[in-house]
């Protein structure tokens, strides 16, 4: 199947999948199609796999919810979605909320924007613009929809790495074939045009590892990421959560690798006179921390609103009620589809070249 092929397929079933959700009607009445619900639950964490069908009534894959609250919990979150649903007002805004209340064995639980917390007394959540106040949370480590990802990202890149691996042990220094020739170029490129260039004095051979380990697995995670668009997809790295872990990486490598200049320039920076040192010093402290927390607000943000507006693009068909807007929506949304697959790779590449210049930072010898 060509590449057009391929992006007009999944084009036709995203909108066939749009057009189940936003059009499906219940016994009673149609529900009112609603933009920024359907958007938020195919870019945020749940503890379901979604495949088809309407939100929470179509078919899923229910993911195991492990509490620790008074000893621990474990049952699936189908006790959650086919339970019975409560109701709250929230008192700023007297708008009526819907949440789930579980049964069985989630029973005194609930879960309101696929977050767990304890019901009251009453057996209620309080809740209040928007926010739960006055419910405990229990300890939650469940498997959701983005460990699931995450595994899945992970297997992927060990199985690639690997094979690639075992292909040079068993050949040695040969031409490769296979997925070693794919993979090769790519791990010289991380090798020599970010690891080498931002490393200098021959010191980057020991963070070669970590950069190609990041680069890709933030590559293939973002390509599993352009999946939530269509039924059954997840959307690791639009997680700020998953972001921060990286970022927080690159610092902890950044601050232990660093040498005695490093923090010269940090406690002393050389040319700046004794009498500016007590507001460089706080500004160059600040600095080592808003670097990694870049990193992780520009992945997670690029990642996010790309997303967003491929949801709201083929939304635009349901907004109207009209089937001819496709013709502006679709070719649209499959170009921002397509400038994802660069913006995919391109992010892999910004994380693992900064974190390269920014180690390459701490570990600089000092001129003279």
């Amino acid at each position: 199947m060509s590449s057009f092929s391929l992006h007009r397929f999944l084009l036709i079933t995203c909108v066939c999948f749009f057009f189940t959700n936003a059009f499906s009607s219940t016994n009673k009445e149609e529900k009112e199609f609603n933009v920024g619900e359907m958007i938020m639950h195919h870019v945020k964490d749940a503890h379901e796999w979604h495949l088809w069908g309407p939100e929470h009534g179509g078919t899923s894959i229910y993911l195991p919810v492990i509490l620790y609250d008074n000893g621990l919990k474990m049952f699936s979150s189908c006790h959650f979605y086919h339970g019975s649903e409560g109701t709250s007002i929230d008192h700023k805004t007297h708008k009526t909320l819907h949440y789930y209340k579980g049964s069985g064995p989630a029973e005194g639980y609930a879960l309101f924007h696929e977050k767990i917390y304890k019901l009251d007394s009453k057996n209620q959540l309080q809740i209040e613009d928007g926010h739960v106040h006055g419910n405990t949370k229990p300890f939650d480590v469940s498997i959701t929809k983005n460990v699931i990802s995450l595994f899945v990202g992970s297997l992927l890149l060990f199985l690639i790495m690997f094979s690639a691996a075992r292909f040079y042990k068993k050949n040695g220094a040969v031409a490769p074939k296979g997925i070693a020739k794919f993979m090769e170029p790519l791990i010289l490129f991380v090798r020599d045009d970010i690891a080498k260039e931002n490393i200098k004095h021959n010191k980057h051979h020991r963070y070669v590892p970590y950069l190609t380990t990041i680069f890709f697995f933030i590559w293939i995670n973002n390509l599993l990421g352009l999946i939530p668009i269509f039924p059954g997809g997840a959307n690791l790295t639009g997680n700020i959560t998953v972001t921060m872990f990286l970022a927080l990486c690159t610092l902890f490598l950044t601050l232990i690798s660093s040498n005695k200049n490093y923090w010269m320039h940090i406690f002393a920076t050389p040319g700046v006179p004794i009498a500016l040192l007590p507001i460089m010093i706080p500004i160059e402290i600040v600095g080592i921390f808003t670097k990694p927390f870049a990193l992780m607000i520009r992945l997670f943000a690029n990642i996010t609103a790309g997303h967003i507006i491929i949801l709201a693009l083929i939304s635009i068909i349901f907004i109207n009620k009209n089937v001819a807007w496709g013709a502006l929506s679709v070719p649209m949304a499959l170009f921002i589809s397509v400038l994802e697959l660069l913006v995919a790779a391109l992010q892999a590449y910004l994380f693992a070249m900064l974190s390269a210049l920014f180690i390459g930072a701490a570990v600089e010898e000092a001129h003279h």
